[in-house]
């Protein structure tokens, strides 16, 4: 295994630039701090190395030291909100929302297709006192959530069994996350019959979601979702569909209509 990742670094145009992105990397899927040590062993080179990219990273922001460790620091978030707002969906989101007469009330959520997760790019903080969405950067598996969905039933099933195959089965998240690709394609049957996606506490226990797919505004922009999350308790018939109506609507506005006028004429 080192043979192999030395060779391929040999082979790195740019070797620091490659692994100052695997710390990164390492920082954002750990829940704490990691020391120097810890960063160095799972990069697999000397601590003198680790910590010349850790003074980098840290002068640029992109990292930043405290007392447990590393971790990453207040430029990627920069970097974050500036990926999300180059795309004119995402940077009028925010006002559909406000103007929407249920989604103002609500926490609404756009999140892409990255693999086979959801990643979360933006979020509407509605006037709801519960906060229930997922922190922006985080992904989960697009097979379970909501918004996840909303992005595969865009796609036929043999699409969707040709990229998630070799992840099946699902992790089993909650008592009602389905591990099988029969019961996802069955789900995305029914999302794409009533126009939108569900997901009932099978992402997070005690908790309902709902999402739409939201056509790409130019070629090359990714397809996006809107999704909503909300208490099972308070996840009645009538909300839901009120919800779900309310959301169509939001992703019909922030739809291009040149774009959806030359697709119909094609």
């Amino acid at each position: 295994m080192a043979d192999e990742q030395d060779d391929r670094l040999s082979r790195d145009p740019a070797p620091a630039v490659t692994r100052s992105i695997r710390l990164l990397d390492l920082l954002a899927q750990s829940r704490s701090p990691l020391t120097l040590t810890e960063l160095a062993t799972a990069l697999g080179i000397a601590k003198s190395s680790t910590a010349n990219l850790c003074l980098a990273l840290e002068a640029s922001a992109m990292v930043e030291r405290v007392a447990a460790g590393y971790r990453l620091g207040r430029r990627t978030a920069e970097l974050g909100g500036a990926f999300a707002a180059q795309f004119q969906q995402v940077r009028e989101f925010y006002d559909v929302c406000d103007a929407s007469p249920v989604l103002r009330h609500e926490l609404v959520q756009v999140a892409m297709l990255d693999g086979v997760h959801a990643l979360y790019l933006a979020r509407h903080e509605g006037s709801a006192g519960v906060r229930l969405g997922t922190p922006l950067g985080s992904r989960l598996p697009a097979a379970l959530s909501a918004t996840g969905r909303a992005l595969l039933m865009v796609h036929d099933d043999d699409w969707v069994a040709e990229r998630l195959s070799d992840h099946v089965p699902f992790p089993k998240l909650t008592d009602r996350s389905p591990t099988d690709l029969g019961g996802l394609l069955e789900r995305l049957a029914q999302a794409r019959a009533r126009g939108w996606a569900l997901d009932e506490e099978e992402s997070y226990p005690g908790i309902v979601g709902l999402a739409v797919p939201l056509d790409a505004w130019a070629p090359g922009d990714p397809q996006l979702a809107l999704g909503v999350g909300m208490s099972a308790a308070e996840a009645d018939g009538a909300r839901v569909e009120r919800v779900a109506a309310a959301l169509a609507d939001v992703a019909a506005s922030l739809t291009n209509p040149f774009s959806a006028a030359a697709r119909k004429k094609n």
